[in-house]
């Protein structure tokens, strides 16, 4: 199984290197883009273990390790392959 992992700053936190690439962007001719959030995507591999076990694994790994609650979302999708 893989484990897509999605971790975003939370909105009410500024993002600097957000504002940094939506700066660049307009210099380039993109006026249109009104906001970006930088964030991090990580994919996990999983084996031996049932989807709702995954789910809870990864949910538990978000919590502890690849994500600071005080200032990050996370969100993931378990693909099986």
């Amino acid at each position: 199984m893989l484990a897509k992992v999605y971790v975003t700053p939370k909105k009410a936190i500024l993002d600097p290197q957000g504002k940094a690439i939506a700066h660049s962007l307009h210099a380039l001719d993109y006026p249109e883009v009104s906001e970006v959030r930088m964030g991090k995507y990580l994919e996990v591999r999983l084996t031996g273990l049932s989807k709702q076990r995954a789910e809870q694994r990864v949910e538990a790994m978000c919590r502890r390790l690849l994500a600071n609650l005080i200032i990050e979302d996370f969100r993931f999708e378990i693909v099986e392959e």
